[in-house]
């Protein structure tokens, strides 16, 4: 295990690197429940919301290699994802904190969240979202898209490239930024009380916070992720369209339906990608700071 880097500023390359690498292990390592919920978020007809039984019923029915389909799309979208999002909400929060006690308040630190997810919604997450939101749904019925690639360039020749690839664009843009906010503002809170308090970093600190922060996401934000999986079905529709159908087909707690699963995932993934994320920028940021020390002195 590796220390975890208290009160210590970390380099852009390290929030990139580490952003990105914590994502991929986290996107990979809870995948089941993301296609689970999807599922049951594109299907009225689902007989249960229990993730494990939802993830059952397609092994025996689809064989265990479909609750993998369209993953290598979110792995390579959350890479990029996380990477782009610490990088901006280190960046911003290094910006906005109180030079005195290195802290922000929670308003900064929201809008810090708010501002990443938007940089990240808009230059990584709606295209891959689009893309493994329309795999998930064709693998269903249709069954017309061989790989990513193939759903990517099928799509862009049926759409145009802008609709193909940012349908959905409002409503995973108002998700990602809400998710952000809350999640990177939460730990953010809570790692700042912590440092004040001189409760050490350890990495059950770190899960534990990263677990808090996702219970807390997903109550708080689960409308704008069931309203963006709508609208980014192989069919699509607008906000107001997926808004409507929501209500027309499940009422008001419609906008709610999956919670359970990504309750499950967000929980399990705020504790991996914040635990990772500090992992590796602590084994990381020495050998950059190093590196850089010997390049000045040359």
């Amino acid at each position: 295990m590796f220390a975890i880097i208290q009160g210590s500023a970390k380099s852009p390359l390290v929030s990139l690197i580490a952003g990105g690498a914590a994502g991929g292990v986290e996107a990979t390592v809870t995948y089941p429940f993301e296609f689970a919920k999807t599922r049951v978020q594109l299907h009225e007809d689902s007989p249960t919301r229990n993730p494990f039984r939802v993830i059952k019923a397609v092994i025996e029915n689809e064989g265990p290699r479909a609750l993998y389909k369209g993953c290598e799309t979110l792995v390579a979208g959350t890479v990029l994802k996380d990477a782009i999002r610490f990088i901006s909400f280190d960046s911003i929060k290094m910006a906005f904190k109180d030079p005195e006690t290195g802290t922000l308040s929670p308003l900064r630190n929201l809008m810090a969240g708010i501002s990443a997810g938007v940089v990240a919604s808009t230059f990584a997450v709606t295209p891959t979202e689009r893309i493994k939101t329309a795999l998930i749904d064709d693998a269903r019925h249709d069954k017309r898209f061989k790989s990513p690639w193939h759903a990517t360039s099928t799509l862009i020749k049926e759409h145009g490239l802008l609709r193909a690839l940012y349908r959905g664009y409002v409503t995973t843009t108002l998700k990602q930024a809400s998710t952000t906010a809350v999640r990177l503002g939460t730990y953010n809170i809570l790692k700042d009380y912590e440092r004040l308090h001189n409760i050490p970093q350890t990495t059950a600190t770190t899960f534990g916070n990263g677990a808090v922060a996702g219970t807390i996401v997903v109550f708080v934000t689960q409308p704008f992720d069931t309203l963006k999986t709508r609208a980014q079905s192989v069919q699509g529709a607008g906000v107001v369209e997926a808004f409507t159908s929501v209500i027309k087909d499940y009422g008001v707690k419609g906008l709610w339906r999956g919670s359970t699963m990504r309750l499950g995932r967000t929980v399990l993934a705020g504790g991996i990608l914040f635990t990772t994320y500090e992992w590796i920028a602590a084994l990381i940021q020495p050998i950059l700071e190093k590196k850089l020390i010997i390049a000045r002195s040359e």
